[in-house]
């Protein structure tokens, strides 16, 4: 792997249902935010993928949109966040608010122990 960097080796992945609009552009901001802010894990982490949904469908809730954020930790178990809002950014940045405070505990826990 001469030649990669931290950030090449975390592939970022987006999913979307059917009810969510899934462009390029999208997408792109999605993984914006996620490497930005998951960016002093990104030697620790192989891979996280961020799940969008409609709950509700055509009701537009105050919970109607739900994300779920997997990031899988080299060598170790997956860690699972999920959250829900009103909208796609506010859900998004719910459960990468969530992930970084597991993660900086998770990774805490294991730098304690070394």
């Amino acid at each position: 792997m001469t030649g990669q960097t931290d950030e090449q080796q975390m592939l970022v992945q987006i999913n979307t249902d059917k009810r969510i609009e899934s462009t390029e552009a999208t997408n792109a901001a999605v993984e914006g935010r996620i490497r930005e802010r998951l960016s002093r894990f990104t030697g620790r982490l192989t891979r996280v993928e961020m799940h969008l949904r409609d709950v509700d469908g055509d009701r537009n809730g105050s919970r109607g949109i739900e994300a779920k954020l997997e990031a899988r930790p080299a060598g170790g178990q997956p860690i699972v966040v999920n959250d829900q809002a009103a909208s796609v950014d506010s859900a998004v940045a719910g459960v990468i608010r969530k992930a970084v405070d597991i993660l900086d505990r998770s990774f805490g826990k294991l730098d304690a122990v070394r």
